[in-house]
């Protein structure tokens, strides 16, 4: 019998312990209650452009030291240099400041994105929608997905490119969002790419250049 009150006592003691530690947290008071876990909630840190008498100029901020690599460079648009922090067409895929998807390619669209995009295409776009852009990728012929769509078709060609942007970057059904896996610049390309592949399915000798020896 002492041998059980014993135990119960000791029990008692430590929830009455364990209760003063933890079972306060959360309410007011003026000092923070006992962390035994703080998790790194606080810590000691500098904030921007205080002053700071360890460094020469006695400021917190710092320029990058010469020579430093920026993280990312900005891309080159057709309309100019735009940063990827920006609201801009080419991050977004939509006009700045709105939801409506941008019509055309905001990259310039020349032999070199074209090639990009054929390479990008064939390695993340191919295996289910085909080199040709007909939803025959393995995918399909193995039974993985029945149901590929056939990018020739007339709702993906009237899309626009900011649309395709969107999609491309953030998946739609079953197919899965890109975004994580090529660059902006890549995923632009790979629409330039596949506007080629389109034009070379539904086009006509109407849609080529006067200048083009085509014609001639």
């Amino acid at each position: 019998m002492r041998y059980i009150l014993s135990i119960l006592l000791i029990g008692a003691a430590l929830g009455a312990a364990l209760f003063g530690m933890l079972g306060l947290q959360g309410s007011l008071m003026r000092k923070p209650p006992f962390e035994l876990f703080p998790d790194m909630d606080r810590q000691a840190k500098l904030r921007p452009q205080a002053p700071f008498q360890f460094m020469a100029n006695g400021l917190s901020s710092q320029l990058p030291p010469a020579g430093t690599v920026a993280r990312s460079l900005p891309i080159e648009t057709a309309s100019g240099t735009v940063y990827r922090f920006e609201d801009a067409p080419v991050n977004t895929g939509h006009e700045a400041g709105t939801t409506n998807f941008v019509a055309t390619n905001p990259l310039p669209v020349n032999a070199a994105l074209l090639q990009r995009g054929r390479e990008r295409f064939d390695i993340y776009c191919a295996p289910c929608h085909g080199r040709l852009g007909d939803g025959n990728g393995i995918t399909k012929k193995i039974g993985v997905m029945p149901a590929v769509a056939n990018l020739h078709d007339q709702r993906i060609v009237e899309m626009t490119d900011g649309e395709i942007f969107n999609t491309v970057s953030h998946g739609k059904g079953l197919m899965g969002a890109a975004g994580p896996l090529l660059p902006t610049e890549d995923r632009w390309a790979v629409i330039g790419y596949l506007r080629a592949l389109q034009l070379s399915w539904l086009g006509t000798t109407n849609d080529l250049p006067a200048s083009s020896s085509a014609l001639k």
